[in-house]
């Protein structure tokens, strides 16, 4: 008993030597710079022993805070700083790795591996790896299906993962999705349902609002599709640019891509938008590209 009681003391002093040191350095430094040095995870298994879980779910927390409260400051800011992806990659897999069940690790990787870092295969291994976990948890098949679909064009794999997330969910959505063989006019719709799907589910405010965002581009971008088919349809010509869709009555009202910038029609037709979906993209002149040529 008093070995026991010694071990568990010395566990949790030598856990606030890491812990709180690096705490108050997060604390003094300048907020964009917030995602600094943590201890290696050999050296946080050793010192969390029995208290992995907690450990874990201590780093997931930190990134949600770094990142809700760069979300907030970007959102109000003129000139957005860009998170420090690669060292919030870099806690969460340390964070599955003291603990493979954190469901919140697992959810917020994803949200921005993909979008926002595009690492597809990184977020499809780190989804493989709590698959092995969290078997009965459908939405990681859900999430690297769609990963497999929309962003990596691999549909055989894509129908594998779904098939997983319908046998594990019931649902027939899932099932549906992995007997479709996803055409690319439909990725729009794909990734609203995803979206959808995500933003319904996640339950951090910053996170959820980074959802509500991407949703309501996507959906903008959606209602520029179906102008220009019905465009494609009764005029039997392409439409040049976004704004002769709108002159000639398609579009109404104009849409407003909620990143900041402004949607255009790419050469071969495919909707697109100088933010390119995210807070700070870069500005593309395609767009001018597609206004120095309007077709009738």
């Amino acid at each position: 008993m008093v070995k026991t009681v010694f071990a568990t003391l010395a566990c949790l002093v030598l856990y606030g030597i890491l812990i709180v040191p690096f705490t108050e350095y997060l604390h003094n430094r300048p907020f964009d710079e917030k995602m600094g040095y943590i201890p290696s995870v050999t050296a946080l298994r050793i010192v969390a022993a029995d208290h992995k879980e907690l450990v874990a779910a201590s780093l997931v927390s930190k990134v949600l805070m770094y990142f809700g409260g760069l979300s907030v400051k970007n959102e109000n800011d003129i000139l957005p700083i860009l998170p420090d992806y690669k060292r919030m990659s870099g806690i969460l897999h340390g964070a599955v790795k003291l603990d493979p069940y954190n469901m919140d690790a697992y959810y917020f990787a994803q949200s921005f591996l993909t979008w926002d870092v595009k690492q597809y295969k990184l977020a499809n291994d780190l989804l493989d790896y709590g698959m092995k976990y969290r078997t009965w948890d459908w939405m990681l098949p859900f999430f690297a299906g769609f990963n497999s679909a929309y962003f990596m064009k691999d549909y055989p794999k894509a129908a594998e993962y779904y098939k997983r997330a319908g046998e594990l969910s019931g649902s027939e959505l899932h099932f549906s999705l992995a007997g479709r063989y996803m055409q690319e006019s439909g990725q729009t719709e794909l990734a609203i349902s995803y979206l959808s799907a995500m933003e319904k589910g996640e339950r951090n405010p910053a996170v959820k609002k980074n959802y509500q965002i991407r949703l309501s581009a996507f959906k903008e971008a959606h209602r520029i599709e179906l102008a220009r088919d019905k465009y494609r349809q009764e005029r039997k010509a392409e439409p040049a640019t976004v704004e002769q869709l709108v002159r000639a009555g398609y579009l109404t009202p104009a849409p407003v891509d909620p990143y900041g910038g402004t949607f255009y029609l790419t050469p071969d037709g495919k909707v697109a938008t100088t933010s390119k979906f995210a807070f700070g993209g870069k500005k593309d002149n395609s767009q001018n590209d597609g206004e120095s040529h309007e077709r009738n």
